[in-house]
């Protein structure tokens, strides 16, 4: 790789401390709750919805491939929002922006539950996105502020204990609201829990950028950091390697509503308990990863193997869809399913901890192009699972398994985890000291 002088270096053979980090374990309890919050409004939007996903195309009279791209719609949104919202809280601060964000969000929310049809759902769903976008690339960044090093990853992997709490509860909260309201009412709740958590960060969260770490550049200093980034070339790996496998995660997201329920006949109560469980896997994954691998093996080999893992899963999966392994039921699917979604417990976070390890400034800038990737490939995966029809889960696979080779070997072409110097194993031990 050609070194250049303004190109984010690896920050993995030390580590200074945050100004902020005492201030942070001062209140680390509600600031990391504040945070998982925000990284869940993610998954609640989309998780909470996931059971209604059937109803909905019968109640807007739409084909399946249309309702889903209710889901595409505010994954876009969540994309390209955070290449705004991110280098914008490198200028002005994290709560501004966020604020303003969770204000969109709310609005959002609740014209989603008016919508008359599939089209005006769409719409407003890519505005709920490009407004809920402020909670995910914020809270990426204030990590960024407050940890570095193995500390950073630790507390990635802490977040994902949070905010994996969501896919497990949001599925079964859908399924629940269904029982006694129709899909409408899935986003009153999720309006409601929108006013609760933005009324938590307006009195509780901190600024955390002090002003001398902000930029007073525009656009063309947001576009020249971001250009600076894509220009370290592990850093981009780590990144398409993240967003990739996130593109296998998404192709489940999607499809698996429709896989569960139509082709195996299973109830949205049965399919929340399933994706609950399956989100169990990953939060338990993801407390194994911060709790015993950070910090004692270099977070490159646990990439490599959450990877690994995936790429197995879902070859499985696309055996067991395409018949040839004979016909099976619903067990064997669940069970793939499970180890899939177990494995980005350690392999999203470890990506995104070793691409923010390359860049202590423009933490927002980063953030956002680590999470754009993600949005825009998952937004692409969506429509993609249902192209055959809602009575296939072939396409899921396919879409799955693809998405895990390609982001095997963006961590292998372009990180090249063998060459790495020192590892990350003992990186950063600084901050615990």
């Amino acid at each position: 790789m050609t070194e250049h002088a303004a190109a984010p270096t690896p920050d993995t053979q030390h580590s200074t401390p945050s100004p902020l980090s005492a201030a942070t374990h001062r209140t680390g309890l509600l600031v990391t709750l504040l945070l998982g919050g925000l990284t869940a409004t993610t998954p609640l939007a989309m998780d909470m919805y996931l059971p209604s996903l059937p109803e909905v195309t019968r109640s807007l009279h739409a084909p399946a491939v249309t309702v889903q791209l209710t889901l595409t719609a505010c994954m876009a949104g969540l994309a390209l929002g955070q290449l705004v919202i991110g280098p914008m809280s490198d200028r002005w601060g994290r709560r501004r922006p966020l604020l303003a964000g969770l204000a969109g969000y709310l609005l959002a929310t609740a014209l989603c539950a008016l919508a008359p049809n599939a089209e005006t759902l769409i719409a407003v769903r890519l505005l709920q996105g490009l407004a809920g976008s402020a909670g995910v690339v914020i809270a990426r960044a204030v990590v960024r502020d407050l940890y570095d090093g193995v500390a950073m990853a630790r507390f990635f992997s802490t977040l994902m204990l949070i905010s994996g709490a969501a896919p497990i509860v949001a599925p079964l909260i859908g399924g629940q609201i269904l029982r006694v309201t129709d899909w409408r009412g899935v986003f009153v709740v999720l309006t409601a829990v929108g006013v609760l958590l933005t009324a938590l960060v307006w009195l509780r969260l901190p600024e955390t950028l002090p002003a001398a770490h902000r930029h007073s550049g525009g656009v063309g200093h947001a576009l020249r950091s971001m250009r600076t980034l894509l220009a370290d070339l592990p850093f981009t790996g780590y990144m398409l390697a993240g967003g990739f496998a996130f593109a296998a995660l998404f192709a489940y997201v999607s499809a698996s509503p429709f896989v569960i329920q139509e082709i195996y006949g299973a109830s949205p109560q049965t399919f929340s308990l399933l994706f609950g469980l399956n989100s169990v896997g990953l939060v338990v994954a993801g407390q194994v990863n911060g709790k015993l691998l950070v910090g004692r093996v270099a977070l490159e080999k646990v990439l490599a193997c959450g990877l690994a893992v995936i790429v197995l899963a879902a070859s499985a999966l696309l055996l067991m869809a395409t018949g040839v392994l004979g016909q099976v039921g619903l067990p064997p699917i669940a069970a793939a399913l499970f180890v899939l979604m177990s494995a980005m417990g350690i392999t999203l976070p470890n990506a995104q901890s070793l691409a923010l390890l390359r860049t202590r400034h423009a933490a927002g800038s980063a953030s956002a192009l680590l999470g754009t990737s993600s949005f825009l490939v998952g937004a692409v995966a969506s429509p993609l699972v249902g192209v055959a029809g809602e009575h296939t889960a072939v396409p899921m696979a396919v879409v799955q398994l693809a998405g895990a080779l390609v982001a095997a070997a963006c961590f292998m072409g372009m990180c090249r985890p063998w060459n790495t110097r020192g590892n990350t194993r003992a990186g950063s031990e600084g901050d615990e000291n």
